[in-house]
């Protein structure tokens, strides 16, 4: 009898162990809401530390990393494509943030998230990137690492960690309208920023051109959606009266860019005044190219 009470103890104990959940596996952020979190809505931290200080992310050159950049990915029943690199890349939309659901789950590229670091998710930005995000409506900035996906809302553009969202002030509203601009290091330490100014301040950009077989053009930005490269081409043509203001499209590796660029410009056309206008209008860094 007692025989028959410990190997029944033993089945009811075995069986215990094997309805336990496995360890979680790399899941990307908001795109599996049925149950993974413990958590139904997300919300902030109820005793919050003060995350005023936190520094930006100090952008450096990272490859690739091996998870979040699988092109093209769906998610609830939508395509997305992966950029193949983040230079170039400006875009203005709404940004949101998250917070104590997701905090200590695995980011898209198997980081752990903590939401009291400068970190974001975007959804066709290689990972790792850094961008600088600018609240449009008070004129704060920081500077974030991208490092997962999202969010996943129509009219969503990027989303924030709690401390990013904290420093820009959209914590309140859970929304802002920003600019996202990406800094992109170079492996020799060097790097493509943008330039950030108080005001209306002309970027750092030659004025004039030198003599070249090549085509110049004054890039304003590069976008992941037409509709977005279009907005900008209508905010810009008026400040760039008497030069062409085009719509270029590339498809590096399947993953469409559009570039808005000005031009072509006459070799040695001065752009003081060109370029004064933007920075007025708020296009704080365009940059010269050249194409054959």
């Amino acid at each position: 009898m007692r025989a028959g009470l410990i190997s029944l103890l033993l089945v009811v104990m075995l069986a215990g162990c094997s309805s336990r959940p496995s360890p979680q596996a790399p899941v990307t952020h908001p795109t599996d809401p049925s149950g993974r979190y413990s958590m139904t809505h997300d919300k902030a931290p109820a005793t919050p530390p003060d995350v005023s200080k936190v520094p930006d992310a100090v952008p450096r050159y990272e490859p690739l990393s091996r998870g979040g950049n699988r092109s093209p990915y769906e998610v609830f029943g939508k395509t997305y494509t992966v950029m193949p690199s983040a230079e170039g890349y400006r875009e203005s939309g709404i940004a949101s943030w998250y917070g104590m659901k997701f905090h200590g789950h695995l980011t898209s590229n198997g980081e752990v998230y903590d939401m009291y670091e400068m970190t974001a998710a975007h959804k066709s930005l290689p990972i790792p990137s850094f961008v600088r995000v600018t609240n449009l409506d008070n004129g704060k900035s920081v500077i974030v690492r991208v490092n997962d996906r999202g969010p996943f809302h129509q009219d969503r553009l990027i989303d924030l960690s709690y401390a990013a969202a904290y420093r820009l002030d959209i914590l309140q509203r859970g929304t802002g309208r920003v600019k996202v601009e990406a800094i992109t290091p170079r492996p020799s330490g060097q790097m493509q920023a943008p330039t950030l100014a108080a005001g209306p301040v002309a970027p750092a950009v030659s004025t004039s051109l030198k003599a070249s077989h090549d085509r110049r053009y004054l890039q304003i930005g590069a976008f992941a959606s037409e509709e977005s490269a279009r907005r900008a081409q209508q905010q810009v043509m008026p400040f760039a009266a008497g030069f062409a203001v085009g719509i270029y499209t590339a498809n590096p590796s399947g993953s469409p860019i559009y570039r808005v660029k000005i031009g072509p410009l006459n070799v040695g056309e001065p752009l003081d005044n060109l370029i004064a206008s933007l920075a007025g209008a708020g296009f704080h860094s365009p940059h010269l190219v050249a194409e054959p």
